[in-house]
């Protein structure tokens, strides 16, 4: 069944508008936690020149975006595919960039862990991961919205929560990707720009 996520109508030209400066003119986007699969079938249509592989561990998520992607039906939507990225076991070996939309406070912090793990695994040098989503950062008021947010997450699930930039760029550097630019976006969002050693 098609699912609908409403901020998606919200975020994605802004975030279109800053993929364009980092992706790369052809090759495999790998997306992690693809949820709906909105964002994939409107950053592939942007994007022809790449392709696109969609993931999720849930089910319910991988129904939804194979719904999407049959809809559209673009040719550079690859089918959707299982992908936990806390694991150690993934369905796909290599991949031109990565981009992540609003997992990172939504998971476990195993998940981010396994997300720069893999990504020191796939890239390949000077390819970019790319994350999107709220977070804190050190000397920098967070809005009191995403503070709120924040404690809701927690509240759901004591696992979750927005993570500071700083703890996620320290996990980064580990696999050998390094912290290039942080860009505000739009309601209190972050996008932030990795690249590969």
């Amino acid at each position: 069944m098609k699912r609908q996520a409403p901020a998606t109508e919200r975020n994605r030209e802004p975030i279109a508008a800053v993929l364009k400066d980092i992706v790369p003119a052809r090759g495999l986007v790998l997306e992690i936690a693809s949820g709906t699969g909105e964002h994939a079938v409107y950053l592939a249509g942007l994007f022809p020149g790449l392709t696109w592989q969609p993931t999720d561990p849930d089910p319910e998520a991988l129904t939804s975006i194979a719904a999407w992607t049959s809809e559209f039906a673009l040719p550079n939507v690859r089918t959707p595919l299982p992908l936990d990225a806390a694991a150690d076991d993934w369905p796909v070996d290599r991949a031109d960039a990565r981009l992540c939309i609003n997992m990172v406070h939504i998971s476990p912090w195993t998940a981010t862990e396994g997300l720069m793990r893999g990504a020191g695994r796939l890239l390949a040098p000077g390819a970019p991961l790319i994350l999107y989503g709220p977070y804190l950062q050190a000397d920098v008021p967070t809005a009191p919205s995403n503070l709120d947010f924040d404690a809701w997450l927690k509240a759901r699930d004591p696992a979750f929560g927005l993570r500071s930039v700083e703890n996620v760029a320290a996990e980064a550097e580990k696999n050998g990707l390094s912290l290039e630019r942080i860009v505000p976006m739009p309601a209190n969002n972050l996008i932030l720009r990795f690249r590969k050693a």
